[in-house]
């Protein structure tokens, strides 16, 4: 029987004009070398926004491109829902900013979701759910943060990870017999909050002269309250444990077996990270993605990028069966099934 289904129609994605190579990041650290870097993280080159561009103004171009490519009209979008931990400003809802930056109808509803690595997997199932309870037929979710802004010079561990991009992802209304979006899992641990933090800025911790004073943090990284902080090994230790389990409760929501899986995009975190994983879980290389060579740890963005690449490269195909799964700040995740059309 034919239902009302939701489904990915297409992926664009964005990148600044600024870029971070390996080649710059070894003549600042000498403790570091360019294979040594590639190795470890899988990077090549990082995108680095510039200093008065902000996810925005990403977001927007990635959704110019979404529009050029002809796959829809501004004026075909119902609802626009922008995922960032980076936006303009405390108030306005930065998605009210860049509907009328996009052209949007102003009978088009709007909305920021706070959400890292597993943003663009929880953004998909909000997407689904106003499309499935016909509440509207098109959404527009754009995935962008700029990390590097919050990032410390001297940092070495950090930015060697994190890169400024984005990614516009169209999801549209179908009549279909066969889900094409879900099923999920979701999870939530804020015990984890502070491993992965920016801890001034917001109410909580206001920027202040004290905020702004850097610190060595005993291993040679000096950061102030006001920088990125982040706990690497907490972070893989959280990874190691959840991620296993979560694939393993989405497919048996699924009723799917892994051989039966015919793609595998996880957050593109780092290479040795998801190395780590895609053994611990036993998935076939050929079916793993890992893709972040010329984009780097792009957060919310760093999936749906993920998709674009790999259907480029053909490692994707229409009807394929596709397991998504987001993890980390928070700490948050999220998995879910999809099929391309």
């Amino acid at each position: 029987m034919r239902e009302r289904r939701a489904a990915i129609r297409a992926i664009r994605s964005h990148l600044p004009a600024g870029k971070l190579t390996n080649e710059q990041l070894a003549q600042e650290y000498q403790d570091r070398n360019v294979l040594k870097i590639f190795q470890k993280t899988g990077i090549a080159v990082r995108g680095v926004a510039a200093a008065n561009e902000c996810a925005s103004d990403l977001g927007v171009a990635a959704g110019q491109k979404l529009f050029e490519s002809g796959v829809c009209r501004p004026e075909d979008i119902d609802f626009l829902i922008f995922c960032t931990q980076t936006p303009d400003y405390f108030l306005p809802t930065t998605a009210c900013i860049m509907q009328d930056r996009l052209g949007l109808k102003t009978s088009c509803g709007a909305f920021d979701l706070n959400l890292g690595c597993s943003g663009f997997v929880y953004g998909i199932a909000v997407a689904k759910g106003l499309i499935e309870t016909c509440l509207v037929e098109n959404v527009l979710f754009i995935t962008a943060d700029t990390y590097t802004k919050f990032i410390n010079p001297q940092d070495h561990s950090a930015r060697t990870i994190f890169s400024d991009g984005a990614a516009a992802t169209l999801i549209v209304a179908v009549d279909t017999e066969e889900e094409l979006i879900g099923p999920f899992v979701f999870g939530t641990d804020g015990k984890g909050a502070d491993m992965l933090m920016v801890p001034a800025g917001g109410l909580r911790l206001p920027i202040s002269p004290a905020t702004a004073i850097e610190k060595d943090d005993g291993k040679g990284i000096f950061r102030s309250a006001q920088n990125l902080f982040m706990d690497g090994p907490e972070i893989f230790n959280f990874s190691f444990k959840t991620v296993p389990l979560v694939l393993r409760q989405l497919l048996e929501k699924c009723g799917m077996k892994i051989d039966e899986v015919d793609y595998f995009v996880f957050h593109q975190a780092n290479q040795h990270m998801l190395e780590w994983l895609r053994k611990k879980t036993k998935i076939p290389t050929e079916k793993f993605c890992i893709n972040m060579e010329t984009y780097g740890n792009t957060v919310s963005a760093s999936i749906p990028m993920a998709l674009e690449l790999a259907q480029a490269q053909g490692k994707i195909n229409k009807g394929d069966k596709i397991l998504l799964l987001g993890f980390g700040v928070g700490y948050s995740w999220a998995g879910a099934m999809v099929k391309f059309i």
